[in-house]
């Protein structure tokens, strides 16, 4: 059995089901044409439709759309033709309209499924139940004032897709696990930048816990949660929580929670509504949403790679690890520096390279893969150097260092610095010559069958050649005068 939780009473099992609410990439709102730039001043990117004057009348934009059905052709998810926006009541104070515009019993995206990779390299599918579009609310800022809450509604209209999953998740690891790939999967389609710093993913988890073999429990929502970490810690927080109330003989009840990650708590917000409490009903001034099936088709044609495709292209075109191509993948401009990098040289060399001395220096130095601290071409350009015996591996790290402290070329620095790998065995022969002749007593000692100082005498060599000889060579010269 995978991860579960011990109480008073004995195992019990986790069920998770996510909500994610992705803000979509367009430069217009879902039914206006004001603008979705994140951080401009407050109420600057508000029209009268978003302010909810009266008589004004939404227009469905296309792109926000388009970006919703290549969405769900990247989850493997059934495309709706037909669908229709409704009018979900509820009054909130940044809700102009008293209703938000959604979609409810006919979504523009039916089921799909997320594969995830666990650490114990285990794969899993994790099904989507819908991907519906709905706009965002206003935002109301509580520290602005010591008795006032102001509103801004810039984001008022904004363009979301809420990804609703199965509750096919039973771990912290799992959700953690579903938000990257998820987050991944639209970054690599352009649909949602992802950010969930800024607020533009952002995710609803719902909690429940039972004992092995029953029905499901009752499920309390998590609102709001922005980051994979807090995620993570609100299932465990929550399932925790809910144990304990199941042990102590009471009744969890339905309702909407806030985790507080600096208490490490989730807290009460408002009993659980149901769909009824909303009363749905279709938006008389939209019209039904009708996809012709070879716009879908043609949208389908131009995605790009996604991230599980180029992992098995990965795996079988280069031979790596199905580790590192996970690794590799997880960044669609990782891939492409990696594939630069690998291009016509070993593969494995250049994953290596990539994921060992390359992301360490980006981490120190707090580069992104945008912004590297080497290029992917400077980066083969000193492959090269190994493969043609000019540096061994050894040197090609002190090589990297210099190009990420100076830009410069790894020729320019091999040279500069006098580094290129000594493969003249006549130069190798007389170091060689110079050790054994210091150490007499270590030669005897070798002979008479201490194997192991074979180590010393490379290293001695080595250290003599200031670390410059082709290390095969000195092996091989080494293995002949000492045999």
């Amino acid at each position: 059995m995978g991860y579960a939780l011990e109480g008073r009473t004995g195992t019990w099992e986790v069920v998770v089901g996510l909500e994610v609410h992705a803000q979509v990439v367009s430069k217009a709102k879902l039914f206006s044409g004001a603008a979705t730039a994140f951080g401009a001043e407050p109420n600057t990117q508000v029209s009268y439709v978003d302010a909810a004057f009266p008589g004004m009348l939404p227009v469905i934009n296309k792109v926000c759309v388009e970006q919703a059905v290549k969405t769900g052709l990247g989850l493997n998810a059934q495309i709706n033709n037909v669908s229709r926006f409704d009018r979900k009541n509820y009054f909130y104070a940044d809700l102009p309209a008293g209703y938000q515009i959604s979609q409810f019993e006919h979504p523009i995206v039916g089921k799909g499924e997320i594969e995830i990779e666990l650490s114990d390299g285990s794969t899993k599918a994790i099904g989507v139940t819908r991907l519906h579009l709905e706009q965002d609310a206003g935002k109301s800022l509580h520290d602005q004032h010591p008795t006032k809450t102001y509103i801004d509604l810039n984001r008022a209209g904004v363009a979301l897709m809420e990804i609703v999953s199965e509750p096919d998740i039973r771990s912290p690891e799992e959700a953690g696990a579903y938000v990257r790939k998820l987050r991944s999967i639209l970054r690599y389609l352009g649909t949602c930048d992802g950010n969930m710093e800024e607020g533009s993913l952002r995710a609803d988890v719902n909690v429940s816990v039972r004992k092995a073999g029953e029905e499901y429990r009752t499920r309390c929502e998590i609102k709001n949660v922005n980051s994979v970490r807090f995620v993570m810690q609100a299932v465990e927080v929550e399932a925790l929580r809910q144990i304990d109330v199941w042990e102590s003989g009471e009744e969890v009840r339905q309702e909407t929670r806030l985790f507080d990650p600096n208490r490490g708590v989730t807290r009460p917000m408002r009993s659980k509504e149901d769909a009824h409490d909303y009363r749905y009903f279709p938006d008389p001034d939209l019209l039904p949403l009708v996809l012709e099936q070879g716009w879908v088709d043609a949208l389908k044609a131009g995605l790009p790679e996604l991230p599980d495709a180029k992992k098995a292209r990965f795996i079988g075109d280069y031979g790596l690890s199905a580790y590192d191509a996970s690794v590799l993948v997880a960044e669609q401009a990782t891939a492409w520096f990696f594939e630069v990098v690998a291009k016509g040289r070993d593969a494995k060399q250049a994953a290596n390279w990539v994921t060992g001395d390359f992301f360490a220096a980006m981490n120190r130095l707090g580069r992104t893969i945008e912004d590297p601290p080497v290029s992917a071409e400077a980066l083969g350009r000193l492959l090269d150097l190994m493969a043609d015996k000019t540096i061994n591996g050894k040197i090609a790290k002190e090589v990297f260092e210099a190009m990420v402290e100076t830009g410069k070329d790894p020729a320019a620095i091999v040279d500069e610095k006098g580094l290129r790998q000594v493969t003249d065995t006549g130069a190798i022969d007389a170091a060689v010559d110079k050790i054994l002749a210091a150490n007499q007593d270590k030669v005897a000692e070798y002979k008479s069958g201490k194997d192991k100082l074979f180590g010393f005498f490379v290293g001695q060599t080595m250290k003599a050649m200031a670390g410059k000889g082709n290390p095969a060579l000195v092996n091989e010269i080494l293995k002949r005068r000492l045999g």
